[in-house]
């Protein structure tokens, strides 16, 4: 069993407003079309979000990203062989990146699996239930991992500001 977990649950000070009201539909959807997830949550923390899926609340959410990703951890059926980390501010998540990444862990390519594009690590990421005891307050980032390209199929964005925002995604003027 596979879970996909959100990470919605920052303050958004660059963005200057919870962005993940504005962006965890679309994370959501997006984590829907893949076949490799049985089961899909966001981690709250900071603003309370609303979402088409289970919303688990992170009290420990300033603790950092890890800390977050935790709760959703905490939260994951007793069942999950692994679970797939997203991030609500990456509003051009392909659902073929999140099967990518999960055929790779499934083919045993390591504990921690994560997407690359253009050579960087990004999201999604894949950890085995063997490494979820070792996430650190940083976050997953701080754990190593095999590297699979996703170049072909574009990032998934980083909206830390109202300018990353996809055009499809901005407030038209009323």
């Amino acid at each position: 069993m596979i879970v996909g977990i959100v990470l919605a649950a920052g303050a958004s000070t660059r963005f200057g407003s919870p962005k993940q009201r504005l962006l965890v539909d679309e994370v959501v959807a997006r984590a829907r079309a893949s076949k490799s997830l049985d089961e899909l949550m966001v981690v709250a923390g900071a603003y309370e979000v609303d979402a088409a899926v289970r919303v688990v609340p992170c009290p420990s959410w300033e603790r950092g990203p890890g800390a977050s990703l935790r709760c959703g951890l905490e939260a994951a059926a007793a069942g999950a062989d692994a679970a797939v980390v997203l991030l609500a501010d990456g509003p051009d998540l392909a659902a073929a990146a999140v099967d990518r990444v999960v055929a790779a862990w499934r083919d045993g390519a390591g504990t921690v699996v994560a997407a690359s594009y253009g050579g960087e690590r990004s999201h999604p990421v894949v950890l085995d239930r063997s490494v979820w005891g070792d996430v650190p307050d940083e976050g997953a980032r701080a754990l190593g991992a095999v590297l699979v390209s996703c170049d072909d199929l574009g990032a998934p964005g980083d909206v830390d500001v109202p300018d990353d925002l996809p055009a499809r995604l901005r407030r038209q003027p009323t």
